[in-house]
């Protein structure tokens, strides 16, 4: 199994105004290029739209910035999947991270859904089972635990019945969990998951986006244990 990143060429960084078919179509071949931990080479990668790297090794400026939810703190928002090596990897380093900035920083978790990409069910169902999770209030306790399932034990939670057994046992009402699981609220999150990975020009997973304008991942940072660090310098940014 491929431990690096989960990395899309930079040919699918494109900006909104693409017209959707030709953004899936580069989205789907990029992703079965990661999937199989391939390299784009040829005219293709020669014609890849420009990431702003020039920014520095460590970090990407976003070519649109992103609004901030939060007014009174600076916002992190984090693009994992729960099928991702190193989303797992830095699951831990980032919760110590957001705990030392609790006063400051707002983490906000986006589960990542490759648009038309071959994992798209997979991503979609993951993103359900996140945000039900988040609706109940159990997202951040259970996160870790979804990560072992998904990652390790190789459970199946791409279906309703799935999730909540799984949900059940550990811990939380199979009827609330259910009717989570089917609101309004979840699945407006859910249809916009592929949105906000397009607009937040995710090039590799996890990323983390602060203020909506800098992103950063293992690597541009050098790996997940220098994620941490780089979001602490990213802070101090204007």
């Amino acid at each position: 199994m491929n431990h690096g990143p989960v990395r899309l060429p930079a040919a699918v960084v494109a900006p909104r105004d693409w017209q959707t078919t030709d953004v899936n179509s580069l989205l789907r071949t990029a992703v079965l290029l990661a999937v199989t931990g391939s390299l784009l080479t040829g005219p293709a990668a020669v014609a890849a739209v420009p990431t702003g790297r020039d920014q520095g090794p460590q970090y990407v400026r976003l070519d649109h910035p992103q609004p901030v939810r939060e007014t009174a703190k600076q916002e992190a928002v984090e693009f994992f999947w729960y099928d991702c090596y190193h989303s797992q990897q830095l699951e831990l380093p980032l919760e110590r991270w957001a705990e030392r900035h609790r006063t400051d920083v707002a983490l906000r978790r986006v589960p990542a859904v490759w648009p038309g990409g071959p994992e798209e069910p997979t991503q979609l169902a993951h993103a359900r089972l996140y945000y039900a999770l988040e609706r109940l209030g159990a997202a951040d306790r259970l996160q870790v635990d979804v990560f072992r399932a998904v990652r390790e034990q190789h459970t199946d939670l791409t279906t309703e019945d799935l999730a909540t057994a799984w949900a059940q046992l550990h811990g939380l009402d199979a009827a609330r969990f259910r009717a989570a699981y089917r609101s309004p609220e979840v699945d407006r999150a859910t249809q916009e998951a592929p949105e906000l990975f397009r607009r937040y020009e995710v090039a590799e997973l996890p990323t983390v986006v602060i203020q909506g304008r800098y992103r950063t991942g293992p690597s541009e940072a050098g790996g997940v244990e220098q994620v941490p660090a780089v979001l602490d310098r990213l802070l101090e940014q204007p």
